[in-house]
């Protein structure tokens, strides 16, 4: 009696698994959750400071070199972005420049710029993100925090990115005046950190290559790349950031991040 009740227990749970199947992940709800993951790990590092050299090279291969600093403050709140400051300290004729960004996830980020040549504070047209940041191959839009709310995320496929294995996935802006019409982002499986991203104009053409490498760790949580290679398909110019100097937690605070705050930097 006990194996028969067995028995049919099993049949029946099989005839309710068949009429109620679960409903298997799509590719959208895989790669959000992806995205979602990769943020979670970077939350609560509060503040930070960094150092960079910006190497600039032509289609010729003629290099120039600027030495600026970048200032990061969290954003607690999901419903909006982290803030971040850069300033630049050479050459001379670019000293001072600074640009402060606020991030937000569907409106347009509020970016102002510092032009000490003229010493006054220019706001960045919502319409103008896509233009080069500096001379640069990063886009304005390119330097504000990129938070999960700003995209769609549809994971594609898993492949192997040098020694590691990525979650391959595609993104689409959902704010308004993108350059970009998607992004396909490659992002190890290990510690969820981006190692690549590929950005595509509104004509659905590759436009850019984001390569991320030299991955330290910081306060045993937080990873960050010392190297940025951005390589521009279309004009044959790139930009290549080297990162030093990393410290966290600072004391950093809204005052800091302020247009006020813009005329007062050395």
């Amino acid at each position: 009696m006990t194996r028969m009740l067995t028995t049919l227990s099993i049949a029946f749970a099989a005839i309710i698994s068949l009429a109620d199947p679960a409903p298997a992940i799509t590719p959208e709800e895989k790669g959000l959750a992806i995205a979602r993951e990769a943020d979670r790990r970077d939350l609560g590092f509060g503040d930070s400071r960094a150092a960079l050299e910006m190497i600039l090279t032509n289609r010729r291969g003629d290099q120039s070199r600027r030495e600026l600093r970048i200032l990061t403050l969290e954003n607690p709140d999901e419903s909006a972005g982290d803030s971040g400051l850069v300033v630049f300290d050479r050459p001379r004729d670019v000293k001072g420049t600074a640009l402060l960004t606020f991030s937000n996830i569907l409106e347009p980020d509020d970016q102002w710029i510092y032009l000490p040549a003229v010493a006054r504070v220019k706001r960045i047209s919502s319409r103008n993100k896509s233009g080069p940041f500096m001379g640069s191959e990063f886009a304005y839009e390119d330097m504000g925090s990129q938070e999960v709310g700003k995209y769609t995320h549809r994971h594609l496929r898993d492949e192997a990115c040098g020694e590691l294995l990525c979650y391959v996935i595609e993104r689409g802006p959902l704010y308004p005046h993108s350059g970009y019409r998607k992004q396909i982002v490659w992002i190890d499986q290990d510690e969820y950190r981006t190692q690549k991203i590929e950005f595509y104009d509104r004509k659905d053409a590759l436009l850019k290559t984001l390569v991320f490498g030299d991955y330290r760790q910081y306060l045993d949580q937080y990873w960050r790349a010392h190297d940025l290679f951005m390589v521009n398909h279309q004009t044959g110019k790139s930009t290549r950031l080297t990162w030093s100097e990393f410290t966290f937690r600072s004391g950093l605070g809204k005052d800091d991040f302020t247009r006020a705050a813009l005329k007062r930097l050395r």
